[in-house]
Order: C-alpha cells, then sequence, then structure tokens
C-alpha cells in the first residue's frame, strides 16, 4: 500500500459543502416565528430526497475519532439523502468526495463548528459518522425502505485528515 496522502480540513460552510448537500444550523435571523412569538423556526434546511421508501429518524451512537484521521473508506446511498444531526453541541468531521463515473473523485474534508449538522444530497460519496468530540450520538435522518442503499468504496491508499495548523480541532 503507497503512503497515506494528506487533506486539510476545512471549517463547514454552506458555499463550500453545496455541491455535495446542505449545511444545517440556526445562522442569521429565523425565517418565522412561531408559538406566539416565543420560538425561532429556520425552516426547511434539508433536501430530503428518496427514490422510494419513506424518511425514518434513527439514533447512532459513533466512536470518538481524533485527529489527525486516517481513512480509506467512503460510501454512498443511491436511493436517499442522509442527514448526521449532533444530539450535543460538539465539532465533528465531514469527509465528502465528488462523483467520477462510478467511482468517487478527490476528497474534501471539513469540520463542523458547535451547533451545525449535514445533510448528504443522494448518491453523494463521504466518509463514515466522524465525531471528534462529545458522546459520538447522532440523529441520523436517511431512507427507510426495501433494497440495497448502500455503496462502499476504499481508497488505494489511505488519506490523512488534519486542521490547517496541525492540531487537534475538538478542544
Amino acid at each position: 500500500m503507497s503512503p497515506s496522502r494528506t487533506l486539510i480540513a476545512e471549517p463547514l460552510s454552506s458555499d463550500a459543502f453545496a455541491p455535495f448537500g446542505d449545511v444545517l444550523e440556526a445562522a442569521g435571523e429565523p425565517a418565522r416565528l412561531i408559538n406566539e412569538g416565543a420560538c425561532g423556526r429556520w425552516h426547511d434546511l434539508a433536501a430530503l430526497d428518496f427514490t422510494d421508501g419513506r424518511a425514518g429518524i434513527s439514533l447512532f451512537r459513533a466512536d470518538i475519532r481524533s485527529l489527525p484521521y486516517r481513512f480509506d473508506l467512503v460510501e454512498r446511498h443511491p436511493n436517499g439523502s442522509q442527514a448526521f444531526i449532533p444530539m450535543e453541541a460538539v465539532p465533528f468531521l465531514v469527509i465528502v468526495a465528488p462523483g467520477k463515473g462510478d467511482r468517487p473523485g478527490a476528497p474534501r474534508a471539513f469540520v463542523t463548528r458547535p451547533g451545525q449538522a449535514i445533510n448528504f444530497h443522494r448518491s453523494i460519496w463521504h466518509g463514515v459518522l466522524t465525531p471528534i468530540a462529545g458522546n459520538g450520538l447522532f440523529a441520523v435522518i436517511d431512507r427507510i425502505g426495501e433494497g440495497a442503499n448502500l455503496e462502499e468504496f476504499r481508497y488505494d491508499a489511505p488519506f490523512t485528515v488534519m486542521t490547517k495548523d496541525g492540531s487537534d480541532s475538538s478542544s
């Protein structure tokens, strides 16, 4: 196996992440005030997209990882979008790759800010759920239905993800 390749994780932003999915966050003023003005609503932040089946909400608990983080496996879900919503306000690592035919292209890495969540669009190659702080508990909204909805790809050499300054950004 050839040596690891390095990815520098970018801060997650809506513009940078747009080719891969949606950033979910309560940024700016809410679109609506509800409950007699006592509750702000940031409305319709994610494009949930399923070929069939239905949307389901599951809870996942993933092992906490640290940076630098080494990976070679990505996956995609051809029949539905998938949202990762941390159950506490901590950052997590998001790895994505554009499609290149039926394979992933060069990956990119993002680190969320506390309070951000993401929704991968349907068929977007992405890394596994990768918390870097907290308890690893996430709500995941994805397709529930018959048939295979998971494709995996292993790169021929691993990538190592770190922050620009080489530090662990989870603290």
